[in-house]
């Protein structure tokens, strides 16, 4: 058995340089999974919010969720752990 990490992806570099999208913290505005699903590579799997504009963040790997490590409100910052998938 093993395992795929979903981190937060690195922000663009144009929000730090113009901030016009990302005014603010960045947060889950939705989780689009639930532990047990099956998620195919670039199925979307939360939705951000920047403040200004809503992302979806899509998972870069096939598994089935077995974690969740957010919930919906959180603020997140680059790089923090998101969802944990097992490899099928």
């Amino acid at each position: 058995m093993s395992f795929s990490f979903v981190r937060m992806p690195k922000y663009p570099e144009c929000w730090s340089s113009c901030g016009s999208c990302a005014s603010g913290d960045v947060f889950i505005l939705e989780l689009l999974v639930k532990i047990g699903d099956m998620v195919e590579r670039d199925d979307n799997i939360l939705t951000l919010e920047t403040g200004k504009v809503a992302l979806d963040i899509p998972s870069p790997h096939a598994g089935r969720v077995v974690q969740i490590h957010v919930i919906e409100g959180d603020t997140v910052a680059e790089g923090a752990l998101l969802v944990t998938l097992e490899s099928v």
